[in-house]
């Protein structure tokens, strides 16, 4: 599967099923009075994720295609695309995700971009694309080593991808706790955790698909208390410009907020 080739599929595919899995959980949240939903912070969601889209179509994309066909160039043995490379990309990816995500929590220059994801008050699956356009410039450095050890750079890509996917229907509260796949994989409630302000969920399961690099590191958190979800601070809100350069603003600011 060659990504430049088909990504226009992927992106129809993800548009019908963003809609109907949206559209399923507003009816939910109506039917059961859950307020998941706010009118202003889901527009803020849904106008950040039309730029991510944009930006990644026109600039993104290419850029990063072309960062990792550079250091594919270098790397010692090009794999095969077989099935047995695919599930290995996957994992690899999964791994280096672990450490990218880790560095946006703990690291204040990357924070600044990934504060814009943590800003939301309410968890639902439009908080998943509540993205900063701009990260996309510096996160494809983490996954350079995917290529340096030989996967091709559309396999790297696609395998970021379908990861992402895997993580925007874990920004519900529709589902509770999947019972012996808690800690496992990603789930819906380890993720609300993550996105919780309480002072236990703060930077815990930062995974992206599998939890066992949380538990490899430490940061596993099953969920417990009620989740008071957004940041910290004065950074919450639904001003989509103010989500993503305050961050960045932040840099020049003797605290992080």
């Amino acid at each position: 599967m060659i990504l430049n080739e088909h990504f226009g599929s992927y992106r129809l595919i993800f548009l019908i099923l963003f809609v109907l899995a949206v559209v399923a959980e507003m009816i939910w949240n109506w039917v059961a009075d859950k307020k998941v939903y706010e009118t202003r912070e889901t527009l803020s969601n849904l106008f950040l994720l039309a730029g991510f889209q944009l930006t990644r179509k026109f600039v993104t994309l290419g850029y990063q295609l072309l960062v990792l066909d550079f250091f594919y160039g270098l790397a010692p043995v090009h794999l095969p695309e077989n099935p047995w490379t695919w599930v290995a990309c996957f994992l690899v990816v999964d791994f280096m995700y672990f450490w990218f995500h880790f560095a946006s929590h703990k690291l204040t220059f990357f924070w600044a971009f990934h504060i814009t994801h943590h800003s939301a008050e309410r968890m639902n699956l439009t908080t998943s694309y509540r993205l900063n356009w701009l990260y996309a410039l510096f996160n494809v450095f983490f996954f350079v080593p995917c290529v340096l050890i030989g996967f091709n750079p559309s396999m790297v890509v696609s395998c970021v991808f379908l990861n992402i996917f895997y993580q925007f229907f874990l920004h519900t509260e529709a589902i509770g706790r999947l019972g012996f796949l808690e800690g496992i994989i990603n789930t819906p409630a380890a993720h609300r955790v993550h996105h919780g302000s309480n002072e236990q969920y703060v930077d815990k399961n930062m995974g992206g698909f599998l939890l066992i690099w949380d538990r490899m590191m430490g940061t596993y958190e099953p969920e417990g208390e009620k989740v008071r979800y957004g940041v910290n601070g004065s950074y919450n809100g639904t001003n989509p410009f103010k989500l993503l350069f305050g961050g960045i603003i932040n840099l020049f600011r003797p605290s992080r907020n």
